[in-house]
């Protein structure tokens, strides 16, 4: 193998991990819609949270490494987040399609962007992030997205955003074993909601393999994946192609569960993508917080 061979290779893996990443993180929300009959989206959150906080325990160990009090307060608000952004989620695609989802969520991750740039060229992205809002949100037509659910997919991306800034502050001070110990604090928070939802039914056998799988899909693959892809390509090249998630959830959603976009939702995704990969470009260089698994 040549040395412009190897560069490419070198190039296009965390290229294709990140792609991977994100087809996994998509294709596990879609498998967690499955178990929504049996234990709802409360109790399919609990499910995932529970099995996902095992695995990152045995893998990252983050008991070998001493918090203050103040980096705790930190990472318990940063686990209640992403609580908070997965039970949020997981509550909006009961009623709305997946790609519409993600993209609303996007919101919380685009909104931090655009508040660290001062450019002129931020009113675009404004415009067209609003644009894509504006075609997604229900206005009252009887056939228009259901707004609970839009609202629902609204208050997750509140919650990434609130990821985002605490998770880069925690991850700061104690690197990737705060992720282990925030996915403890959040199965912690939002048991009981699943408990009080579901109740006995949570403690189903036959489910236990479909909730391993979704918490190895939408948590322990991808966020493994991101991590070896952030070490080998700039922070803004991983911002930008991690915008193209709306997109991936949407062809999910086609494949997986059959749901079928309108043109204009298309182009209000579209929007929303464009948006979030212009930010990311025109953001100020800075220390990047992984993206969540939804």
């Amino acid at each position: 193998m040549n040395v412009k061979q190897s560069s490419l290779i070198s190039a296009l893996l965390p290229v294709g991990m990140l792609l991977i990443a994100m087809a996994s993180v998509q294709t596990g929300a879609s498998l967690a819609k499955s178990l929504f009959p049996a234990v709802g989206a409360q109790g399919t959150t609990t499910l995932r949270l529970i099995f996902a906080s095992i695995l990152m325990l045995l893998i990252l160990r983050p008991w070998r490494t001493t918090f203050t009090a103040s980096s705790l307060r930190t990472v318990l608000i940063y686990g209640i987040a992403l609580g908070g952004m997965n039970f949020l989620f997981y509550m909006a695609i009961r009623t709305i399609p997946l790609g519409i989802g993600v993209a609303l969520e996007f919101t919380g991750p685009l909104a931090v962007a655009l508040f660290h740039s001062r450019k002129v060229t931020d009113f675009i992205w404004i415009v067209l992030a609003v644009s894509g809002l504006a075609l997604l949100i229900p206005m009252g037509q009887a056939d228009s997205l259901d707004l609970t659910g839009a609202l629902y997919a609204l208050g997750a991306g509140v919650c990434w955003a609130a990821y985002i800034l605490f998770g880069q502050k925690a991850g700061a001070d104690h690197g990737v074993q705060t992720a282990a110990l925030g996915v403890v604090i959040a199965a912690i928070f939002i048991a009981p909601i699943g408990v009080a939802h579901a109740g006995a039914a949570l403690l189903n056998p036959s489910l236990i393999p479909v909730a391993i799988g979704v918490a190895i899909l939408s948590t322990a693959l991808p966020y493994t994946l991101e991590m070896v892809a952030l070490t080998r390509m700039p922070v803004r090249t991983f911002g930008t192609l991690m915008s193209m998630e709306p997109a991936v959830g949407a062809l999910s959603g086609l494949l997986f569960l059959h749901e079928s976009l309108t043109l204009t939702q298309w182009l209000a995704i579209g929007a929303i993508i464009v948006a979030s990969a212009g930010a990311t470009l025109t953001t100020r260089p800075e220390p990047a917080a992984l993206m969540p698994s939804d």
